[in-house]
């Protein structure tokens, strides 16, 4: 009917659609620096606004920022014909982000679970390839959703507001030592293959740049012992790096660039966290043995 072509141009605009195909680049930084660094500073000042405020607006950012990934991810995934079930999905980890907050992240691990069934029954019935769609629905959901609401878990701990803080500033200091120092000497690549801009010796930098984070936000401003900042300082870089050559790996299976173009000169939302999201269950774990929580 005439009546219903508006609300099907509104959904077709808002449907998820494939990355453009990756574009060699030439530059040692491998970003638009000019974009790159204004983003990362307003994406911080976001991020720093909601932990200090109120808390629980820091939760209520990451729902929407792990929304927003799981819509790139539905993209990204189109480049091959997998179709996930998008709203299943988001309101399954939208439930386990609520649960978790209220009821720790055993009821994430639940939520997930139950979604994860749904996703199977939904597709199932929704087309022949269904349940492999949904399998790789349940893989999106595992590494978006599940890893996500370790972050709003640990903003239920004491000392939150700094807890998060050394939590997202220690992937941020991995990646800009890492970058920084791969740039000025890097000429050892750990993987070519995988990712051919990330070098040993920018490891060496990221380890430097986490120990310093480590050392006055989880030290001095949360109060865990040397042993604690020195692991945190040694571990982040380990899952940071596992992030990154992660979506690196599925990008390159999918021949995109970048998850998305949301944010100038990173790409897109899971462009921009996918090693926030590794480092989440390992944070997690090592901020609840510190505070004495497990």
């Amino acid at each position: 009917m005439p009546s219903d072509q508006p609300q099907a141009a509104i959904f077709s605009r808002l449907a998820p659609r494939p990355p453009k195909p990756p574009e060699e680049s030439h530059s040692r930084a491998g970003r638009n620096l000019k974009a790159a660094i204004p983003t990362a500073l307003i994406l911080l000042a976001l991020v720093a606004a909601s932990i200090f405020i109120r808390i629980e607006v820091f939760a209520g950012l990451v729902v929407v920022a792990l929304g927003i990934a799981q819509w790139e991810m539905a993209g990204a995934l189109l480049a091959r014909n997998f179709k996930i079930p998008l709203l299943v999905l988001i309101a399954g980890q939208t439930a386990m982000a609520v649960g978790t907050w209220f009821y720790g992240i055993q009821a994430a691990l639940i939520i997930y679970m139950v979604t994860c069934v749904l996703a199977l029954l939904v597709n199932g019935y929704a087309r022949a390839a269904g349940v492999t769609d949904a399998l790789a629905g349940c893989f999106s959901l595992g590494w978006i959703g599940l890893m996500g609401s370790f972050a709003v878990a640990m903003a239920t701990m004491p000392h939150g507001a700094w807890v998060i803080t050394a939590f997202i500033l220690l992937p941020v200091a991995n990646d800009t030592g890492g970058w920084l120092a791969g740039v000025l000497f890097g000429k050892h690549p750990i993987s070519p293959s995988i990712s051919p801009k990330k070098s040993w010796e920018g490891f060496a930098g990221s380890v430097i740049a986490c120990f310093l984070v480590a050392w006055f936000f989880v030290g001095s401003m949360v109060g865990l012992s040397w042993p604690w900042v020195v692991l945190f300082a040694l571990v982040t870089p380990v899952m940071s790096t596992a992030g990154d050559f992660s979506e690196s790996l599925l990008k390159r299976d999918l021949a995109i660039k970048d998850m998305g173009s949301i944010f100038p000169g990173h790409g897109g939302m899971l462009d921009r966290i996918d090693s926030i999201l590794f480092c989440a269950p390992a944070c997690y774990l090592m901020f609840a043995g510190g505070l004495g929580l497990l």
